[in-house]
């Protein structure tokens, strides 16, 4: 720590969200102070590093396209800026849809091509023809992204970016946040565990699942908790070549992962509540209770698979809308939001931290329009909607 503990850019969170901050900070030429405080500086329990790692360019709104479309370009260059490979593969995404859904999945794929991405609209008859292994019996049509959608590394990433931030003047400290200074409608300090008071002229709150919490200490409320989310590992001796990830009209997902498959679905609403932040115990009901049916029926050769191991992961969950809130608070006019992606964060992290090192440096965005994620449209309460929430 430098010896007056005073920086110009204090990021809470060292995962993702605050990393990519840190890095186009630098990139937008930013040459004042930057500090990290992260508490777990293994990463052990981080939504990053636990995360499935898929990114897609299927949604419903312009803007989480774009973010997603500026995450494909980040890791298809990932390796010449960071010397790491990323084990990007774009092997696609397939959303389905039944009846039900057709109509929404038909002007999702709509406003997926109008905001330039390559997703392609297929008939019940298309999707047997392309992916014979699928039982279409119940399916309208489905959505497949041609180009950039797929999974990739996200440990390797993560790690990477802090090694580059190491010399690029970063600071990082190893402690938490446990109390906030306010004066005169600013953060102008913030205490951590050990006592010590870490000055900053910009603070940004890049927490992750304890996003709401640190909020909680300026007295904000920010509609974000944690949720968990299963992700259940799998054999099957019947291998499917060219598999894309696949979401099924459950909701349960499944894709490649080795010389296996990984999968989940979010919990029924009745099951999916705030998490105990400490609380990684897999909930191996959703696998035999909807998970395993749902894959049995919609590809029959998983009829007979045999499950591995699971962990758990938290998403950052938005209560609100379920859509990321980005950009400075209204009345704290130097605190900075990047949270509540839903799921969503590891994909469109790049893209979003990009468009607040932006806001930091120029106040603006330069890059892609991130007003509509902006903590105002909560005290307006007006949810920013998207359809393509998985």
């Amino acid at each position: 720590m430098n010896s007056e503990n005073q920086f110009d850019v204090v990021i809470i969170g060292g995962a993702i969200m605050g990393s990519c901050t840190a890095w186009f900070l630098r990139e937008e030429g930013f040459a004042g102070s930057i500090a990290i405080v992260e508490k777990d500086k293994s990463f052990a329990k981080a939504s990053t590093t636990l995360s499935a790692g898929g990114i897609r360019q299927q949604f419903s709104e312009a803007e989480n396209i774009h973010l997603s479309q500026f995450g494909i370009s980040f890791l298809r260059r990932f390796e010449n800026h960071f010397a790491t490979d990323p084990g990007y593969k774009e092997q696609g995404y397939l959303v389905l849809a039944g009846d039900e859904g057709a109509e929404t999945l038909a002007q999702n794929c709509q406003r997926q091509i109008e905001a330039g991405a390559s997703s392609l609209l297929l008939t019940a008859d298309g999707l047997q023809q392309k992916f014979p292994f699928l039982d279409v019996s119940d399916i309208s049509g489905g959505i497949i992204g041609l180009k950039g959608d797929g999974w990739f590394d996200p440990h390797s990433i993560l790690m990477a970016i802090r090694k580059v931030l190491r010399g690029r003047d970063v600071e990082f400290i190893d402690d938490e946040v446990v109390e906030f200074e306010n004066a005169q409608g600013q953060v102008k300090a913030v205490i951590l565990a050990d006592g010590n008071r870490v000055y900053c002229s910009k603070l940004v709150n890049a927490a992750g699942p304890a996003a709401g919490y640190i909020a909680s200490l300026a007295g904000i409320d920010l509609p974000v908790e944690p949720r968990k989310r299963t992700v259940f590992s799998f054999d099957c001796k019947t291998k499917i070549a060219a598999m894309p990830l696949v979401v099924d009209i459950s909701g349960v997902w499944v894709r490649p992962e080795g010389v296996g498959y990984i999968c989940g679905v979010s919990p029924p609403p009745d099951r999916d509540y705030e998490a105990n932040g400490q609380d990684f115990e897999p909930d191996y009901n959703l696998f035999d209770e909807i998970i395993w049916p749902a894959l049995a029926n919609r590809i029959p050769a998983f009829e007979a698979i045999k499950m591995g191991h699971a962990w758990v992961g938290h998403y950052e969950y938005n209560t609100f809308d379920q859509n990321a809130i980005i950009g400075p608070h209204p009345y704290l006019s130097n605190l900075y939001f990047i949270n509540g992606f839903s799921g969503h964060g590891i994909q469109q992290a790049p893209a979003a931290g990009r468009a607040l090192a932006e806001h930091i440096v120029y106040g603006r965005y330069k890059s892609i329009d991130c007003s509509r994620f902006s903590y105002d449209r909560i005290l307006r309460n007006e949810p920013f909607l998207e359809r393509g929430i998985i």
